[in-house]
């Protein structure tokens, strides 16, 4: 048993049923839980979505995209065919990591899709709560805040 999530436990074999080479995002989950990094570096940002309408936060988009970057997925359209993949999903904190709690066309998909994650990297620093679609603004200046190793 490598951890406990929730009430899951984590185990490594070679005998299951779902084969993925991706587990260094357990590793990635470990130092940011130590760290914390990621956490704070999503206090940088100006996030104006009603929590109650979201099935993914800030931080949960933040550690998909910078997980994917650590594990070679540096294109949107790798990590919209992750989305289905329980290994990616653990460490990124999800509690459901088969994606069966979501309804509909989302059924299946833990994690957000590339256009959730687009809207980090293209949200204008000049965006607010009215913009249509880009809301999401990082706060430049505040990123030197963070500790560093």
């Amino acid at each position: 048993m490598i951890a406990r999530l929730w009430e899951l436990a984590v185990l490594a074999a070679f005998d299951g049923g779902k084969v993925n080479s991706d587990a260094g995002g357990l590793l990635l989950r470990a130092i940011e839980a130590k760290f914390g990094f990621i956490a704070q570096f999503s206090r940088c940002f100006t996030n104006p979505r009603d929590p109650e309408q979201i099935d993914h936060t800030l931080e949960e988009l933040l550690k998909e995209r910078i997980f994917g970057l650590c594990l070679g997925y540096e294109d949107l359209n790798d990590l919209d065919q992750l989305r289905y993949d329980p290994l990616l999903a653990v460490p990124v904190g999800k509690k459901d990591p088969l994606g069966n709690q979501h309804l509909g066309r989302d059924h299946g998909k833990a994690l957000a899709g590339k256009s959730n994650l687009n809207q980090l990297e293209l949200t204008p620093g000049r965006a607010n709560a009215e913009s249509r679609y880009k809301k999401m603004v990082a706060h430049t200046a505040t990123t030197t805040s963070i500790s560093s190793l």
